[in-house]
């Protein structure tokens, strides 16, 4: 297996046995152990250390090795800390938790593209609701989420404020997280997918208050499901 594939499932490992649990706030983790258990070099295994180190998983104790970070600590906008979160058993309250975060952004990020977009981006945005509404018809679930993807980051792209735009890749995973979890439905309901319509068509007029709205609505509704179909009353709504 080459270095960078190995490196990558090992960090992958242990990334989801912290994010259930397994290793717990406070365990301490050496490198002799990870060379061990994976039979890899003192090299790979101080990579390891340090991707986690870098999404503030671990931190480095003397005398003790590297310790599991709480919760809090981590670096959770990070795309691969969204990945595996999205991937562990209480990934509905972690998704909950994005919808949430993606409410407070995506809608103003709607407005400011009717308003700043280019034309071409405002042209290209309706082609690609135009093109979830087909696969969403055709049950193309890759196409689908590709298509999907990429709707999303044009629009954040296209407001002209470079922090939503840099929610890009968060947002990515998010929703790609949401697809390989099962928390996403084998057929879009045709609800989200007018409501991206509409979204499109709104930032291409350059009616702001409506592209607003239509985004609001439709990740509001997505919540809702969510609610409906995934999150318990009785959830940890703050799990790992």
């Amino acid at each position: 297996m080459p270095a960078e594939v190995l490196h990558s499932a090992i960090v992958s490992v242990l990334a989801r046995e912290i994010v259930e649990g397994e290793l717990r706030e406070g365990d301490a983790i050496r490198l002799e152990q990870i060379q061990a258990r994976f039979e890899v070099s003192r090299t790979v295994a101080r990579e390891v250390m340090r991707s986690l180190e870098a999404v503030r998983m671990l931190e480095a104790r003397r005398s003790v090795g590297l310790v599991v970070r709480a919760l809090a600590d981590w670096d959770l906008l990070d795309p691969r800390v969204v990945t595996w979160r999205l991937g562990g058993s209480t990934r509905a309250a972690q998704l909950a938790s994005l919808t949430e975060l993606r409410l407070a952004i995506e809608p103003a990020a709607a407005r400011s593209a009717a308003i700043h977009a280019a034309g071409a981006d405002r042209d290209r945005l309706v082609e690609l609701a135009e093109h979830l509404a087909r696969s969403a018809n055709a049950g193309a679930r890759d196409a689908f989420l590709t298509a999907d993807i990429a709707y999303h980051s044009l629009l954040l792209r296209a407001s002209g404020n470079e922090l939503f735009a840099a929610m890009q890749e968060l947002f990515a995973a998010t929703l790609s997280g949401r697809t390989r979890g099962g928390l996403m439905p084998h057929h879009p309901s045709s609800t989200a997918v007018d409501g991206h319509l509409l979204v499109a068509r709104s930032v291409r007029q350059g009616d702001a208050d409506d592209a607003h709205g239509a985004m609001d609505e439709l990740l509001g509704g997505l919540r809702r499901e969510l609610a409906a179909r995934w999150i318990s009353p009785t959830e940890e709504r703050m799990g790992r």
